[in-house]
């Protein structure tokens, strides 16, 4: 698979969002594994998780326990997988509803976080920590120095945001070294285009979490969005691969991160790489 560049580390040009094996409605284990497994099988070595991926706060750090276990099992060597996760988010109560989910960008919080990552993953430094979403009642600047701070000491190779706006990009990079940017972006979903063409400038890896339009409406992309369906049947393709195509001639900085728990479907979405779309198409759906 071709590669793009996270601060100084090659990786895979799309990467596995594991989200939805581990929260409402995720599948039985094995399926899940087995979908890691595909993901490598086909050359991925970016996998993003996050400790509130899960059902409640009785199992914080579900998916990453899940995605260590997917990459020890897997048969190839892993050694070149770098795995993303992230900490702020919190998973409040045992509640099955999915209306449990708080923020906390405390920096004793954040630490703690990190050392519980570093536990379920089964690391001694975790590749790219990601600060997931800002708390409004801790600065932004007091959150990202504890990312800073976990770097310095070691437990952190490198830093992303996730949900940042061009303000909060600029004010983190006066404290630390920001690899990436994971923010909303797809068909369906475009209000982060400014921050797309900041990082495109800047030089930092911009990650697309939900490329499809999130976990309830990528199988709908097709019939929602009349112009990736257009290109996809003159192609011979699926809707979903044309939306990652489309996100991926963006700028060289895009690595879309597209949620998956089935084997089939990230093997749909990989084939997007090799998808190399032309300028009218591209304003087609630009225009779209």
């Amino acid at each position: 698979m071709d590669s793009r560049t996270i601060g100084n580390v090659k990786v895979s040009a799309m990467g596995l969002g594991g989200m939805p094996m581990s929260v409402e409605g995720r599948p039985d284990e094995d399926r899940s594994l087995r979908t890691i497994h595909q993901a490598l099988d086909l050359g991925i070595t970016l996998i993003d998780t996050a400790d509130a991926y899960c059902l409640g706060a009785h199992e914080v750090g579900h998916n990453e326990r899940l995605i260590a276990k997917g990459l020890a099992t897997w048969s190839g060597d892993a050694s070149e997988a770098l795995v993303a996760t992230k900490g702020g988010h919190t998973r409040d109560a045992d509640e099955e509803d999915g209306d449990d989910w708080g923020l906390n960008g405390r920096p004793e919080y954040l630490k703690r976080a990190c050392e519980a990552s570093l536990k379920a993953l089964g690391v001694e430094a975790i590749g790219l920590y990601q600060f997931h979403r800002p708390d409004p009642d801790v600065p932004y600047a007091e959150s990202v120095g504890a990312f800073k701070d976990l770097q310095d000491e070691g437990k952190v190779r490198m830093v992303g945001l996730s949900n940042a706006t061009i303000e909060q990009i600029e004010q983190s990079r006066r404290i630390v070294d920001i690899a990436s940017v994971q923010n909303e972006f797809s068909p369906r979903f475009k209000s982060s285009e400014d921050e797309l063409e900041y990082c495109a400038r800047e030089g930092i890896a911009f990650l697309p979490w939900s490329p499809l339009g999130g976990m309830g409406s990528a199988a709908d992309l097709g019939s929602e969005h009349s112009a990736f369906a257009a290109v996809a049947e003159a192609r011979g393709a699926s809707p979903q691969q044309v939306a990652i195509a489309w996100e991926l001639a963006k700028a060289e900085v895009v690595i879309p991160i597209p949620g998956s728990s089935r084997p089939e479907t990230i093997a749909d979405s990989a084939k997007a790489v090799e998808l190399e779309l032309d300028p009218e198409e591209l304003r087609k759906l630009d225009a779209s």
